[in-house]
């Protein structure tokens, strides 16, 4: 802007007030002066106004020329200023879309953990229902096997432990002898003698005999039978001197001896009691037995 101020004064004003000048003094010289004096004079301030004339024209393009520079800066400086402007739009457009674009990928990282979460629910009930299940299967495969066993035990034979004595006896066998000891249990006498004489013939072998012997022997004591009760008490301790129900056997075999006026043959029986089961409850009761028959 100064520029443009200094080339002015320098071409214009300068040139204009120096002709007013020239022409003031070419006027005064022309009035006092004579013919060829003037001439001359008029040449010179011709000539000194063609010279303003042309510094005004020189200041005039001077000025133009400052006039285009300036106006060449300024648009040098909108167009940096618009293409400045322009980056910047750019920029702000492709963060907006960079923003848009993440917010997408959030959304669909949401939505994709949501899905895994109902994935993972789902497997959740799955494996609970699983557990269920196999829980379920594990007892229909118990009770299944249970009663598979006990269908077994209906058939096939089993150990069996009766009054101390351990053996393998058939199903029916076991369920047959339980039978008339649960009709001598109930006082029903001449059932369990014939139950037990029926059990023994079908199991001659079996190893419920001694035990037979012995229920068999009681059923028929209460039937006031002696003769039979002391056969089968004397079958049972001859066959199996040490059984459980031996001590009590021969004590019976005593009473129904006794019974049938046998004092000899009970007081050896009573004696034999004491001497082959001194610790047993039988022999304490022998002995008591004993003294009264003295």
């Amino acid at each position: 802007m100064s520029g443009s101020i200094t080339l002015s004064a320098l071409g214009l004003t300068p040139g204009v007030a120096g002709l007013a000048l020239l022409i003031g003094l070419g006027l005064i010289v022309w009035a006092l002066s004579g013919a060829d004096f003037r001439r001359w004079v008029g040449a010179v301030l011709m000539g000194v106004g063609v010279a303003c004339a042309m510094g005004c024209t020189v200041g005039q393009g001077l000025s133009g020329i400052s006039t285009g520079v300036s106006t060449v800066s300024a648009i040098d400086l909108r167009q940096k200023v618009d293409a400045s402007q322009q980056r910047m739009a750019d920029d702000l457009k492709k963060n907006s879309d960079d923003n848009a674009q993440l917010r997408r990928s959030m959304l669909d990282l949401s939505n994709q953990i949501e899905a895994l979460r109902n994935e993972v629910a789902i497997m959740r009930g799955q494996n609970e229902r699983l557990v269920h299940d196999v829980a379920d299967m594990q007892r229909n495969l118990k009770d299944l096997t249970q009663g598979v066993n006990e269908r077994s035990r209906k058939f096939e034979p089993g150990k069996v432990t009766v009054d101390g004595k351990e053996f393998v006896a058939e199903p029916a066998e076991t369920q047959e002898f339980d039978a008339a000891l649960a009709t001598l249990h109930k006082g029903d006498f001449a059932a369990a003698q014939t139950g037990f004489v029926t059990f023994m013939k079908r199991y001659p072998q079996s190893g419920y005999k001694p035990s037979a012997l012995f229920w068999l022997g009681n059923a028929q004591y209460a039937l006031r039978n002696y003769r039979d009760v002391e056969a089968n008490f004397r079958a049972l301790v001859t066959a199996e001197p040490d059984h459980l129900r031996a001590p009590e056997a021969r004590l019976s075999m005593a009473n129904c001896q006794v019974e049938l006026k046998d004092v000899k043959s009970a007081r050896k029986t009573l004696e034999d009691l004491v001497k082959t089961h001194p610790q047993s409850e039988a022999a304490s009761v022998a002995k008591e037995r004993l003294a009264k028959l003295k």
